[in-house]
């Protein structure tokens, strides 16, 4: 069985290899505090069979006053062998919403090292729409061992984004709702001023998304990033 090299795999690819030993599944579903929804709790209602649930609240850097900050190799590596995922796991990470806390799980474990790890494309309403299989309850994996080998060139500092905007040596694309963007609508959480990093391109989630939830083909996201004035050859 091989991994496809693409970031995303299809609900008919997962549905076929559900039951492959080295196949693991992850729930990262999230909400944003206003919603008053509790995706624990879902997770327990339902969830794709042999699937863990991804706590991006707890798997965090605790000492940041900035939530969902990546946490330490040591942190994460404690965490998710608890959940059964370890050297060698094929993971699949999806959420309730389609994408977007499960691209920040992937994320975080590209950022420790660990290449083997894909997105469900359209996520859980997809898998649920096609009827596929669903089960509640906890769930009980076995510990596998964490290696993590953390890889800081995926991600750029506070003090690296600083130079960035002001050398322009990088394109920096906000993926926020165009309303936030031009700060003419309210962030969804207090404090925020709202606004963009001077020399961002807006691109937001929505324009990368095809009807059914799914992401776009490589050739029709061309163009929006292109409209939006990123340079898609750099």
């Amino acid at each position: 069985m091989s991994t496809p090299s693409d970031p995303l795999v299809s609900t008919a690819w997962l549905a076929q290899h559900l039951d492959a030993p080295d196949v693991r599944v992850v729930d990262a579903s999230w909400h944003m505090p206003a919603a008053q929804r509790d995706p624990h709790q879902e997770f327990l209602t339902a969830h794709i069979p042999g699937a863990v649930f991804f706590d991006i609240d707890e798997i965090a850097d605790e000492t940041s006053d900035l939530p969902h900050m990546i946490p330490t190799p040591t942190k994460f590596a404690s965490r998710v062998r608890k959940l059964g995922l370890g050297d060698g796991s094929r993971i699949v990470v999806y959420d309730s919403a389609g994408i977007l806390p499960a691209a920040r799980v992937w994320w975080h474990f590209r950022a420790m090292g660990h290449e083997d790890v894909v997105v469900l494309d359209g996520g859980l309403p997809k898998w649920i729409a096609e009827g596929r299989p669903i089960e509640d309850g906890p769930a009980m994996p076995q510990e596998r061992h964490f290696t993590p080998r953390y890889q800081a060139d995926v991600y750029r500092s506070l003090e690296q984004m600083r130079d960035i905007v002001a050398t322009g040596r990088e394109q920096i694309i906000d993926a926020r709702a165009a309303g936030r963007f031009e700060g003419v609508d309210p962030e969804p959480r207090a404090g925020l001023r709202g606004g963009h990093m001077p020399g961002a391109r807006n691109i937001p989630l929505s324009a990368l998304i095809a009807p059914d939830g799914t992401m776009l083909s490589a050739e029709k996201l061309k163009p929006v990033f292109e409209a939006a004035g990123v340079d898609v050859a750099a």
